[in-house]
């Protein structure tokens, strides 16, 4: 056999489509906001009380920030409250979401990933890349395949030479 000849990339020349979603990753910073601070003997929230610290607060210290608003104990918080927090450090924050820091890593996909054009993606071949520096959650390779499978012809998970096959389009019987 002869090996004399140029060396040929056969994985670049493919029609794969690679996708990373660390390209997607939101980098900024991520805060958990406990409402816990604010209850009364650590029970109960006191309207009068948390309107006061709602109106005294400086919101602008959550400007470009990622919030979860959440109560990490048993005790009795009206709705409003996480609403009043939320209406409050949505002017400044980037997003602000209920729940713990999964919700929010969760909703920053979401957001991400709605902005993927998927009518360039029609028929292809797609490989999700799966290794990478950044802590990308499995709700983002779930959100990535649903949204995907009904545009692509096939789903793929790893790197172009070396992937595992997720999805491949059944062929229609003429």
């Amino acid at each position: 056999m002869d090996n004399s000849g140029p060396i040929v990339n056969k994985v670049a020349q493919s029609a794969l489509i690679t996708i990373d979603l660390a390209d997607y990753y939101d980098s900024g910073e991520r805060v958990v906001y406990d409402i816990k601070d604010n209850l009364f003997q650590g029970l109960v929230l006191r309207e009068k009380d948390f309107r006061s610290f709602i109106k005294d607060q400086d919101w602008s210290q959550y400007k470009g920030k990622n919030v979860a608003i959440h109560c990490s104990v048993d005790a009795i918080v009206p709705t409003w409250a996480y609403m009043l927090l939320a209406v409050k450090m949505e002017p400044f924050a980037n997003m602000v979401v209920f729940g713990g820091v999964n919700e929010l890593e969760n909703a920053l996909t979401q957001r991400a990933l709605s902005k993927l054009d998927l009518g360039n993606l029609k028929g292809a071949k797609v490989v999700i890349k799966g290794c990478g520096d950044l802590p990308i959650s499995p709700f983002a390779y779930v959100e990535i395949s649903r949204l995907l499978r009904p545009h692509v012809s096939s789903i793929m998970f790893g790197e172009p030479c070396s992937t595992v096959p997720v999805y491949k389009k059944p062929k229609i019987k003429v």
